[in-house]
């Protein structure tokens, strides 16, 4: 908050009490417009990020094998069903 005074009080002893208030509203308008573009800007890239996702379907190769996946790992026996010693001959 501080800065901001100070910003303020330089601002009107450089440019004096009729110009600060014209400034300031340039510089309104000006981050407006900003915002106004970069916001129209997202937008077409969302819209574009989405026409490439439902058009990601239609441009994968058609009669091509699957992907061959990993060979599974053989499953851990069960603890609960799985003797927990080996039989001992005796």
């Amino acid at each position: 908050m501080t800065e901001l005074i100070v910003i303020f009080v330089i601002g009107l002893v450089v440019l004096g009490p009729k110009r600060l208030p014209e400034l300031a509203r340039s510089l309104g308008k000006s981050l407006a417009e900003f915002r106004r573009a970069s916001n129209e800007l997202r937008r077409d890239f969302m819209s574009a990020a989405d026409d490439a996702d439902l058009a990601a379907p239609l441009l994968a190769p058609r009669n091509t094998p699957p992907a061959a996946s990993a060979p599974a790992a053989p499953a851990a026996p069960d603890p609960l069903t799985a003797p927990s010693d080996p039989p001992r001959d005796g």
